[in-house]
């Protein structure tokens, strides 16, 4: 898919309701507000602009101001600079968009190594103030070799940085190749670049923006009318078409005429590819987000359509669950929930807890990557004394991988605590609160309340969720620089404090038997190779429930079992992504340790 927009700041006497019905009549989709000169609209206007948009199906986007580079020298203008990017991102939440584009700046005299560091130490400022936001920074690819910006430069930070996306302008790539992007196969190569570059899920939908312009041997010169260039729209989209690549295309000219003549080829050449239709893989998801369609295949299997990632499936109509949920269902929720669960997972192993014939089958784990995964999927070492070394563990980086780990029965996803580059290091600890035999749903609501106390009083913010199946797992997001021994001691420290506080109702006893009628605080969740089910995961019970993120104030009356696969969709539209900010870690153990007496 394809959506297609403007860039373009509206006139302040303009009704922004005329404004955006105009765009619709235009068949416009997307729309980015160009505040390149600064920000002539404060965060009330924003979002009562965004809500406007969304009532008409427009995605919005912001591109910065000009001036917010992340190369400045002087530290004084860089301070104001990346303050400008985080009033961005502020605005881009306010309007509703996903993510802002910002520019990088020129290369100056420096090294390639000293820009990466300048750039990494303002990405890390910005990122400790907007990590949370769920909304992206859209890195511009540069228009001149004086730029610093290449597609690799961005496609490298992009992968150290959560927050942090590639941004193409297709302009500024056509000129710093020289005018190489004139063929569909061009733009397959740039397409393909990303998509080993790129963990899938920060580039679905991929933000791009599109003009004609004159270029020299020194890059870009000046955007120019559309059709006096040497840059088409048409084989852009028919690479796009060809691979699967979701994408939004603003046209960045700078007149009305370009703007039409570029939407014109563009329709005219998705009206002219072939269109392949399929079959829906779920049968009782009701008007599923991003509704996955396949083609059936010899011997059972089926072949997923529109995507950049071919994948096939089997036995979609499987009954998976009691109540008739299928296996394809499983399929097409983990599909549909992958732009809110990716993020999670990103650069996280994970061990496969697999129900091949469904929840009343035999299931049993496999962390080794099996061999046979398709070729595109991203697997990572990790060192296993238990298994003989090093051995290959799978990631999920993009949809089609979640979809990959539910055709193989694995119902619940199992992430580490750790992300790759980081192994030793959890970016989280885990409080799991597990009702023994004999206990209620209150001794667990009342361990969870004073669990928030408890991490408040020591300076730490803590997030629960629902563990989808019995118990509640509360999680303290953590910059990852702390053993998996060292967040144990401080879990079992603090889950101590718990049960001192509370004998009738809390519990650290290792003895089974003797933790009855107690909820059980589980600290050697925390240990290394330990996993639990994610935020999102579909639990192996009755009704296909979901661990789901919470509020406090809601897990005094929100039970497990109460948003599954069928409901969830409409929680997330509501609420959003509550687990967002265990993202941004944030977080270190140093005063809390200090004041519990660990030394």
């Amino acid at each position: 898919m394809i959506r297609f927009g403007i860039s373009h700041k509206p006139d302040d006497d303009l009704d922004d309701e005329a404004f955006l019905d105009d765009l619709v009549a235009r068949g416009h989709t997307a729309f980015e507000l160009g505040f390149t000169a600064g920000f002539p609209w404060k965060e009330k206007r924003c979002e009562r602009f965004g809500v406007l948009a969304a009532e008409r199906g427009i995605a919005v986007s912001i591109h910065a101001p000009y001036f917010a580079v992340l190369t400045i020298d002087d530290e004084d203008r860089s301070k104001q600079c990346v303050a400008a990017i985080e009033h961005t991102m502020k605005l881009g939440r306010s309007v509703g968009g996903s993510v802002i584009c910002a520019h990088l700046g020129s290369r100056g005299a420096h090294e390639p190594g000293e820009l990466f560091d300048m750039v990494r130490r303002r990405l890390d400022w910005v990122g400790s103030k907007v990590g949370d936001l769920d909304v992206a920074l859209g890195l511009e690819t540069s228009g001149t070799h004086d730029g610093f910006g290449t597609l690799g430069d961005i496609t490298l930070l992009a992968s150290e940085y959560p927050f942090v996306r590639p941004l193409i302008d297709w302009a500024h790539v056509h000129a710093v190749a020289g005018g190489a992007l004139t063929e569909q196969v061009a733009f397959e190569a740039v397409f393909r670049f990303l998509l080993d570059q790129t963990e899938g899920w920060k580039m679905d939908p991929l933000q791009t923006q599109f003009s004609d312009n004159i270029f020299g041997p020194k890059g870009e010169i000046k955007h120019t009318t559309y059709g006096e260039g040497t840059l088409r729209v048409a084989p852009l989209v028919a690479a796009a078409h060809s691979l699967g690549i979701d994408m939004v295309m603003i046209s960045e000219s700078r007149d009305d005429k370009s703007h039409r003549a570029i939407q014109a080829e563009m329709e005219t050449a998705l009206s002219q590819l072939p269109v392949e239709r399929g079959e829906s893989i779920t049968t009782t998801l009701s008007t599923p987000v991003r509704a996955a369609e396949v083609v059936p295949q010899p011997a059972g299997k089926y072949r997923l359509l529109h995507t950049p990632r071919p994948l096939t499936l089997s036995n979609l109509d499987k009954q998976f669950f009691p109540d008739g949920t299928t296996k394809g269902d499983l399929i097409q929720y983990y599909a549909s929930v992958a732009p809110t669960l990716l993020p999670h997972l990103s650069g996280r192993p994970i061990s496969m807890s697999r129900y091949p014939d469904g929840m009343d089958g035999p299931s049993f784990y496999e962390k080794r990557a099996p061999g046979h995964q398709p070729e595109w999927m991203r697997t990572t070492v990790v060192s296993s004394d238990s298994m003989g070394g090093e051995i290959d563990f799978l990631l999920a980086a993009d949809r089609e991988s979640l979809m990959w780990f539910a055709n193989m029965g694995c119902i619940e996803v199992h992430p580490f605590h750790s992300r790759t580059g980081t192994l030793e290091f959890p970016d989280y600890a885990i409080f799991d609160f597990d009702p023994a035999d004999g206990s209620e749903w209150d001794q667990v609501v009342t361990g969870g309340l004073l669990l928030r106390q408890a991490l408040e009083g020591l300076g730490l913010r803590g997030y629960p969720k629902l563990s989808g199946a019995r118990g509640l797992h509360v999680y303290a997001p953590l910059d990852p620089v702390h053993s998996y021994e060292r967040v144990r001691r401080f879990v079992d420290a603090v889950g101590r404090l718990l049960a001192a506080a509370n004998p009738d109702d809390i519990t650290m006893e290792l003895n089974i038997p003797k933790r009855r009628g107690k909820v059980f605080v589980d600290a050697n969740r925390n240990a290394a190779g330990q996993t639990v089910a994610s935020v999102y995961a579909v639990r192996p019970k009755p009704g296909a429930p979901v661990s789901v993120p919470i509020t406090w104030d809601e897990l005094g009356w929100m039970r497990n079992g109460e948003h599954t696969i069928h409901t969830i969709a409409d929680r997330l539209e509501t609420v959003g992504d509550l687990f967002r900010p265990v993202v941004a870690g944030g977080q270190t153990l140093d005063q809390a340790e200090a004041a519990l007496g660990l030394g």
